[in-house]
């Protein structure tokens, strides 16, 4: 699905959202559902801020940051990344975060966007084979056939008990 479409369905089922625009890691913007293009390059580039500053502060243990909101007092400012792709959006104020989040995050998901190739795994060694120890390869005939046998139950003796004759 491309930008347009994904923002689409994007508004259709999330009614906190008021403007979103979809952009990549350089900041060309790919959709926006603002209909003034300098607007939806404006929102891209300080979401894009957002993410450089979140990512100052947060320091590089842990990881890239994959998601943010910025709250204030006219409403929220939400980015999430996947790879090399961004999305914002902006809502009022006091939006469910966590609903927010997930509708944003299923809009980057529904995209065609380029997906990092998957890494290629290496073939599994194989195990090396395990030589038996001189002193059982050099066992008698007699022992082995002996150790290999299954080990056998005592056989059941039969009953001795009589059944008494009823009163």
């Amino acid at each position: 699905m491309d930008a347009q479409q994904a923002l689409a369905d994007l508004t259709e089922i999330s009614s906190q959202i008021r403007a979103a625009v979809v952009f990549d890691d350089k900041g060309a913007v790919a959709g926006s559902t603002l209909e003034d293009t300098a607007r939806a390059d404006e929102l891209a580039r300080g979401a894009a801020e957002l993410l450089a500053v979140a990512d100052g502060v947060k320091g590089t243990e842990g990881g890239e940051l994959t998601q943010l909101e910025a709250a204030t007092e006219e409403g929220s400012v939400f980015v999430v990344r996947q790879g090399p792709t961004r999305i914002a959006a902006t809502t009022g104020v006091d939006p469910t975060v966590g609903l927010v989040f997930y509708d944003l995050k299923s809009a980057l998901r529904n995209l065609d966007m380029p997906k990092p190739a998957p890494k290629r795994r290496a073939a599994p060694k194989k195990p090396a084979e395990k030589k038996a120890p001189a002193a059982a390869a050099k066992k008698a005939p007699a022992e082995k056939q002996a150790s290999e046998k299954p080990p056998t139950t005592p056989a059941r003796k039969p009953s001795t008990r009589t059944k008494k004759d009823a009163p």
